[in-house]
């Protein structure tokens, strides 16, 4: 099956192009030649709002997924919602979009699943982590355990058989974190590249770029490298550029910035008893209604209930 063409439900017409999803992620992803970014996205509207910003690719965000539904990340929410969501950020913006698939919920046959379900709502690629499942998020505890490599290396193989070229394949390395070292860390991501990943994504919480900047030096580029710099946010952009990091995913950041602000509106609206106070600060409706193309709507009503006016 081939991936689901790009919907034009949301931007109309002029959303279609010639090149599939997985081959525009592709040219951002798979090159060392410029740094690209990826901005995290929980729903629709999140999805809408990167793409106004000038983002040219979206992360669906495990963590903010989850939290979008109340849920917490430790694959409490199951992959079929999980998809559903990647479904209404892939048909909110023309953007290509990546998804935190975390381990694949399950071993081979669970991945390969999520992979073909997943390019038939027309996502772009999926990135897979070696956790074993239930997963915990990457940032809380110690000492989490790893998939075997040769187990996580057949759940990689699986899905590159199952979908090809129709979606990018990052491997997610999780041996920093759990604290097993670099020389573990490349042992798997050799192995993950013979497994036939597309990308490698090395992850780390450490406060600084060390660790993945040791990385990068050591793996000399074998297979673009990816990074989420969500703890170690203080490097300078410039110091992936020089080491050839091709992409920078900003994977938490729109979710947390939603939480914060409507944490504030809503205690401002208890302690006010009333809206006028924080009506400066929100967005006005007109915007809601322009962000999502309300008048697309007018137009297709014109043309479509009322062609002989």
């Amino acid at each position: 099956m081939k991936s689901k063409p790009q919907s034009v439900l949301a931007n109309g017409p002029d959303r279609c192009t010639t090149s599939s999803p997985a081959e525009v992620l592709r040219a951002q992803v798979c090159s060392n030649l410029e740094l690209s970014f990826l901005m995290e996205a929980h729903d629709g509207l999140s999805a809408a709002i990167a793409e106004r910003a000038g983002f040219k690719g979206l992360w669906a965000s495990g963590l903010s997924i989850a939290s979008s539904l109340g849920y917490r990340d430790v694959n409490e929410a199951s992959w079929c919602q999980l998809v559903d969501a990647v479904e209404r950020i892939v048909d909110s913006s023309k953007l290509p979009v990546l998804v935190d698939g975390d381990g694949g919920f399950g071993n081979f046959n669970n991945a390969r699943l999520l992979a073909r379900k997943l390019r038939q709502r027309g996502a772009a690629g999926v990135a897979l982590e070696d956790s074993c499942f239930p997963k915990m998020n990457s940032l809380i505890g110690d000492r989490h355990p790893l998939a075997d490599i040769h187990e996580f290396s057949g759940r990689l193989r699986a899905v590159k058989d199952t979908v090809a070229e129709d979606l990018v394949l990052v491997a997610r390395i999780e041996a920093l974190i759990a604290g097993h070292g670099m020389d573990e860390a490349i042992l798997r991501a050799h192995a993950y590249a013979d497994a036939g990943a597309d990308a490698i994504l090395i992850h780390s919480r450490k406060s600084t770029a060390d660790e993945v900047l040791s990385f990068t030096r050591t793996w000399q580029s074998r297979l673009p490298v990816v990074i989420v710099p969500t703890t170690y946010y203080r490097t300078p952009v410039s110091a992936y550029r020089n080491a050839r990091i091709s992409t920078v995913i900003w994977a938490n950041h729109s979710v947390r910035a939603a939480i914060a602000a409507m944490q504030q509106i809503c205690r401002r609206i208890i302690a006010e008893e009333g809206v006028a106070g924080i009506e400066p600060n929100i967005a006005t409706l007109d915007e809601v209604f322009e962000l999502l193309r309300y008048d697309e709507l007018a137009r297709a009503d014109a043309r479509y209930l009322h062609p002989l006016d």
